[in-house]
C-alpha cells in the first residue's frame, strides 16, 4: 500500500534561510518564514516555539541546542535542527527527502536533526 503525500506545514527560525533559498522545500511543501512571512523578529526562543505550535508548523532552525528541550513539549509541532556545515543545495535536498519520508505525526514532538552523515 502506497503512503499518501502529506504536505508539511514548515516554519523557519528567524536565523535560518527565507523559504526562497530552499526551491524544492518551498515548492513542495507550505513554508513560511517567521520574520519574512511574519514580521517577527528577536522573539525569545520558547516564543518562537509556541509560535510554530500555534500555527501548526515544524519549527525548521540551525539553532539547535536551544530548541533541544522545547521540542518535546508539544503535541502540534516539532523541530527539525539543521547542520550549519550543509550548503544551501544539501540542505533543500536533505529537509524535503525528510519531509517525503514523513507521516503528518511522525516529527510532532521531537527534535529530528539534519547533518551531512550519510543517513540523515
Amino acid at each position: 500500500m502506497t503512503r499518501r503525500f502529506y504536505k508539511h506545514k514548515l516554519l523557519l527560525d528567524e536565523g535560518f534561510y527565507f523559504r526562497q533559498s530552499l526551491p524544492i522545500t518551498n515548492s513542495r511543501f507550505d513554508v513560511k518564514h517567521i520574520t519574512g512571512d511574519y514580521g517577527q523578529s528577536a522573539l525569545p526562543d520558547p516564543k518562537v516555539y509556541q509560535f510554530a505550535g500555534k500555527e501548526s508548523r515544524i519549527l525548521v532552525t540551525l539553532n539547535i541546542k536551544d530548541f533541544k528541550t522545547l521540542a518535546p513539549t508539544s503535541k502540534s509541532t516539532g523541530v527539525i535542527g539543521v547542520s550549519a556545515n550543509l550548503t544551501l543545495e544539501q540542505i533543500d535536498k536533505k529537509l524535503t527527502s525528510l519531509l517525503n519520508k514523513s507521516t503528518r505525526k511522525s516529527l510532532i514532538g521531537k527534535l529530528t536533526i539534519i547533518t551531512g552523515k550519510t543517513g540523515n
